[in-house]
């Protein structure tokens, strides 16, 4: 059976226990079957825009025009325009990410602009450092996923953390500014690398927690961007130490 709530259609299956039917925190007033219905849903979008940006990413890595391209300043200018072009797609998807089918295309739009970024990042390193990376960002991504699932299911709710990292990414975001301003060097870049994969790994826990009690039902694709750049962006400060 299928219900619709606010645009979004969620699958209610028969109730019972176990994964995907059981309660998953205590004290949830919601019904389990389609709270577990919207997450299947979210982590099945996340694995589409990350399944594309491995493409993308993949056939960057592998074409020669794209890496003599971003060793030049052109190609450091297209690196700013995509990033720019992402944080304005977020800020529009605070306003349509719940409206259909604005939410699908600035999705759309936002996965190509990071999985071309990420494709950039990969141009400019070694194989074996992206496969590194790579191993490291499923394993940390995985681990930190259950952690969450199973500290939500002993009743812990990480919702504190939002005012903490808000704060945190401001801090990361002057030590950039200063790092491009007056190029603090190489040991700065690695500070910066681990920096951000810590908060990045923060924001993973809190956007699962959101995802488990927080987001409704017709936020599905906020969900699903908030999560999938949680793990782009923890490649991306992993890539950055690995590289160093």
């Amino acid at each position: 059976m299928v219900f619709k709530q606010g645009g979004a259609d969620i699958e209610y299956g028969h109730k019972g226990g176990g994964v995907g039917g059981g309660q998953i925190y205590p004290g949830q007033m919601e019904d389990p079957q389609m709270r577990w219905a919207f997450i299947r849903k979210v982590y099945s979008i996340v694995c589409t825009q990350l399944f594309f940006t491995t493409v993308i990413a993949t056939a960057m890595f592998f074409t020669p025009a794209v890496k003599d391209y971003m060793r030049t300043s052109f190609g450091k200018v297209t690196i700013i325009v995509l990033l720019v072009t992402a944080f304005i797609l977020i800020f529009l998807m605070c306003r349509y990410g719940k409206k259909h089918p604005w939410n699908y295309l600035l999705m759309g739009v936002f996965t190509l602009c990071l999985a071309c970024v990420v494709g950039a990042a990969c141009a400019l390193r070694a194989g074996e450092t992206i496969l590194i990376a790579a191993g490291l960002t499923v394993l940390i991504s995985v681990s930190l996923t259950l952690y969450t699932f199973w500290a939500a299911s002993r009743g812990k709710d990480f919702s504190f953390m939002g005012p903490f990292l808000f704060c945190a990414s401001i801090v990361l975001f002057m030590f950039i500014l200063m790092q491009f301003i007056l190029d603090l060097g190489r040991e700065a870049r690695v500070v910066y690398s681990c920096l951000a994969a810590l908060l990045f790994s923060a924001y993973l826990v809190y956007d699962t927690n959101n995802l488990i009690r927080n987001f409704t039902y017709d936020e599905y694709v906020i969900a699903a961007i908030c999560l999938f750049g949680d793990i782009v962006n923890l490649f991306l400060a992993l890539l950055g130490i690995s590289s160093e």
